[in-house]
């Protein structure tokens, strides 16, 4: 990743955030089922993430495997919930991780809980809601199960709020090499999904095999690596935040571009009412915090 060090920080944090809105194309793109899907996915993310970042060490501890735990459950959740609803009410469910992290961080990092915490909390609750009045006869092939797969997307977003929450923690932070979870978190993925897919071997096409290369080697790992590149050069958090918005905003974008699939209106109103009382919350309490000081 030498050439990176041509790029400013920022467009790293970009082009990654832009690989990651692809997400949702590609999971319905392909015609395998989301196990297969997210053994196949997990198995090049692996690879990948250890070939840029084994030089830093892959020591695994306990706690190292709790949130490799979360981070697998956050990717799993995310690709079943792909398969079963809309691309947009995918994406803007799990983007509901915030409110999960302002409501247990004050009892798991004694962090003080605020009155824009709880405003923020409440708007956030409100759009969720606003998932669930999507009729189920709206169903069809590429959201085959929307209440199911609202559910999934749900429990995504709580299990990323954990894992953010964790990546806080002081036992967490002494670690040298910054993507263990997202190493391990993928290995465990490729282990509990392995005999599920050996059961009901599939039979992929060229195409699956494309998107499954393309979704574990650029979406997860290369993604990975430009992003904590760019954060690790000294791009602030709150930047880092508002350009990670990108995601939630492109991802329905692409799937409607390329597949056709048009989010409701409920999904929309409920995705913007997420999306702006997070932005806002982030904006508010990050606007005063310094820079990051490079690390070359």
């Amino acid at each position: 990743m030498n050439s990176s060090k041509n790029f400013p920080p920022v467009a790293l944090v970009l082009v990654a955030v832009l690989l990651w809105s692809t997400g949702g194309l590609a999971i319905k793109y392909t015609t395998l089922d989301a196990f297969t899907v997210n053994l196949g996915r997990s198995l090049f993310a692996a690879i990948t993430v250890a070939f840029f970042t084994f030089r830093k060490g892959l020591k695994l501890n306990l706690f190292t495997l709790w949130t490799s735990l979360l981070y697998a459950g956050t990717l799993s959740c995310f690709v079943y919930a792909n398969k079963m609803t809309t691309a947009a009410n995918a994406i803007f469910l799990q983007y509901t991780a915030p409110i999960y992290v302002l409501i247990l961080s004050p009892f798991l990092l004694k962090e003080k809980f605020r009155v824009s915490d709880l405003i923020t909390v409440v708007i956030c609750f409100a759009g969720m809601s606003l998932f669930f009045l999507e009729p189920q006869s709206a169903a069809n092939n590429l959201a085959p199960n929307i209440f199911v797969g609202n559910i999934a997307a749900l429990a995504s977003g709580f299990f990323f709020g954990l894992y953010f929450i964790f990546l806080r923690h002081p036992r967490l932070l002494e670690n040298k090499n910054p993507a263990l979870s997202v190493f391990y978190g993928n290995l465990l993925i490729v282990l509990f999904m392995l005999p599920l897919v050996l059961n009901n071997p599939p039979e992929p096409q060229i195409n699956d095999i494309l998107a499954i290369l393309y979704l574990g080697i650029f979406q997860i790992g290369i993604a990975y690596v430009f992003f904590t590149i760019g954060i690790a050069r000294g791009v602030r958090s709150l930047d880092a935040s508002i350009i990670g918005f990108v995601e939630p905003l492109l991802n329905p974008v692409w799937v409607f571009l390329f597949l056709k699939e048009r989010p409701s209106v409920w999904a929309i109103s409920g995705g913007v009412i997420i999306i702006g009382g997070v932005i806002f919350h982030t904006v508010k309490q990050n606007i005063n915090k310094p820079a990051l000081t490079p690390i070359d």
